[in-house]
Parts: structure tokens; sequence; C-alpha cells
């Protein structure tokens, strides 16, 4: 089951997120912190304690089976409650080995420092072998690492919902010039055929019927938008139907912006008004816009 089935709801992710999770299990303490950043693919790095190293085909099935996009940066630290800093746990015979091996090295150097009685117990191999049950640990990295990855996901639906709030915004402006194109085009079509009527009049050539219907035929075939237009309104459903679905769509979102800027630039090529030239051209800076943003969405 999905983050988004998880939280009851669908909502576009970004790839820049953050937790950390601090777990008191009863064999030690697990630190687990996680940073995502924008990436074309996903690439994840992961760091762990030299005790957790067998479990990292694990860890990362779990990642990426959440995350699909972005670069993840994983860092999990186990601190055994086993390797506490008390005496009782000192081996004697560990103890002695360990002092006669300083001896041994002091002996080629003229100046030693003092060793630190401190330091002497943070070497883990001369406290007693009290090995961890390594079941119980994967059974509590498995919890605690589900949990953490639950905390970035959200952070990320966070950042998302501004982002997707972002795009809802601009897909209206592309509506209002889609619409105001629409109301352009008769205009147009009449003040072409005035002017080509005045034309004849000028000339002195009466107006051949025939004529004018073959220039408004090349004129209308010249400037007729409405397919572009049509295509424009379908790819705004589409972006509007992708920001509602499960996955990852940040790469679906992408090529609908290509999609997108080839109608927009169609659009320009065929106008013979400076105002369909701007609305095409206000378009293209609108699905810009959007097309950053959604550089930012898994």
């Amino acid at each position: 089951m999905t983050f988004k089935h998880r939280i009851g709801y669908f909502m576009a992710l970004s790839m820049t997120g953050f937790s950390f999770k601090e777990a008191d299990t009863q064999q030690g303490i697990l630190l687990l912190e996680f940073r995502s950043l924008n990436n074309r693919y996903l690439e994840l790095q992961v760091k762990l304690d030299e005790s957790l190293r067998s479990f990292e085909p694990m860890i990362r099935d779990l990642i990426s089976a959440e995350i699909k996009r972005g670069k993840v940066d994983c860092r999990i630290y186990f601190k055994s409650k086993t390797h506490a800093l008390d005496v009782k746990n000192v081996d004697p015979a560990k103890l002695k080995q360990l002092a006669s091996s300083v001896d041994e090295i002091a002996k080629h150097f003229s100046h030693v420092q003092p060793i630190n009685a401190l330091d002497i117990l943070k070497t883990s191999e001369i406290m007693h072998d009290q090995s961890v049950d390594m079941n119980m640990l994967e059974q509590d990295l498995k919890k605690n690492l589900k949990e953490a990855l639950l905390e970035i996901q959200l952070s990320k639906a966070r950042e998302g919902e501004k982002l997707q709030k972002i795009l809802l915004d601009k897909l209206k402006d592309i509506e209002v010039l889609v619409g105001e194109a629409k109301k352009i085009l008769p205009i147009l079509i009449k003040d072409y055929q005035t002017k080509i009527e005045d034309k004849f009049k000028q000339a002195l050539i009466a107006i051949d019927d025939d004529r004018l219907k073959q220039e408004f035929l090349i004129f209308i075939q010249k400037m007729d938008i409405d397919e572009e237009l049509n295509r424009i309104t379908s790819h705004i459903d589409e972006v509007r139907r992708l920001l509602k679905t499960d996955g990852a769509i940040g790469k679906k979102l992408d090529f609908m912006m290509q999609e997108l800027n080839r109608e927009a630039n169609t659009l320009g090529s065929k106008s013979i008004s400076p105002k369909t030239s701007q609305i095409s051209v206000d378009l293209k800076v609108l699905i810009e816009q959007m097309r950053e943003q959604i550089q930012n969405i898994e």
C-alpha cells in the first residue's frame, strides 16, 4: 500500500523533504535521518553503522517501494545498550592483552602519550561479547524505517500541496487566455471581411462573391486556431487529472508541458493579429512557469 493510500487522499509529492527519528528500542537506540532533493531519477545513498550493514538490501527495497524519484540520502545509526561504558562488562583477559600491546608499541617510540582510561572503555574489543539479537533488531529497524518514511512523505506532501495550488492557478490563467482567443476569432474574421470589401471598392472593382469567398477561405485556413485551442483545453483537463492521480506523476506532467508548448507555438505561427500573438507569448510564459514547478514533483 502506497503512502497516498495510507493517508486517504491523492496529493502531488515534492521531491524535497526531510525526516529525523530517534527510537529507543530494547537493544539500543536507532537514529534514522532522511533528506530528499530533486533528481531526474531515484538516486539512493544509504549510510549505515557496520552492525546494520546486513540489512542494506531490505532498507533499499523499503525506500524504493515508497519513493520513486529524487536524490535520497538515508543515514541510520544504531547504538547498542550491550556496549554501555560499564566496568562490569570489561573482559580482563582482553584488557591484559591490550595493555601488553601498548607496552610493546611504546618500546619503539621515545615519547608516548598516557592512555586515557575512558578511551579504553570505549574500545569494544575489551568488552564482554554480548551479541545483539539480529532478528529483533531487524523488526525494530523495519518498524522505525517505515515510520521515518511516512514522516518524509508527509513533508514532501506539504511541499507538493503548495506546488499543486500553483499549477492549478496557472491552468486557470491558461484557460482565461484560451477564452480570449476564442472571442477574438469572430472579430478578426469580421474585420478581415470589411478590409477586403474596402480594397475592392478602392480599386473600383465589383465585388465578386466567388472571389470574396476564396479570399475568406484562404484567410480562415491560415488563422484557424480552433483545433489548437481545443487541444490546449484537452491538455489542461489531462494535467488536472494527473494532479489527482496516485504514483509518480512528474515525468508525465513534464510531457504535458511539452505538448502545451507545442500548441502555443503553433498558435503563434498562425497568428495574423497582435492580440493573438500576445496570447501565444503569454501562454508560453505560463507553460514555462509551470514546467519550472513541475521539476520539483516526484
